[in-house]
């Protein structure tokens, strides 16, 4: 079965750091703070789950999508962000529902199996 728009109940947005990156982290996550109406995750400064890199995740609404992902697109301050919509299929969220901005990378699949 295919997922349409419909089933989407949410968006979550991976920014992905390392050590010398973490003060652009920084400084977009306090960018999307201030400018949309989102839920900032934890810092983790280790991969978890199936995400490869230290992270932070930005849960959103579906109607934020149309404003937030562009302006990341453009403001992404060189990091990579993984997006993917909610389904309540975290494996098909993280996998054929996937997009990136920036170089996307390999996950760790087999943590959401």
């Amino acid at each position: 079965m295919t997922n349409t728009n419909s089933e989407i109940t949410g968006y979550h947005a991976h920014v992905y750091y390392d050590a010398t990156t973490k003060a652009e982290a920084e400084t977009l996550r306090a960018e999307i703070d201030a400018r949309f109406e989102t839920v900032l995750g934890r810092w983790h400064d280790k991969p978890v789950g199936p995400h490869p890199h230290w992270s932070y995740q930005v849960a959103f609404e579906p109607d934020v999508f149309a404003e937030l992902v562009p302006w990341l697109a453009l403001n992404r301050r060189g990091l990579t962000l993984l997006l993917h919509p909610e389904t309540g299929d975290a494996l098909a969220d993280h996998s054929t529902h996937v997009m990136w901005l920036g170089e996307s990378v390999e996950l760790n699949l087999d943590a959401l199996r």
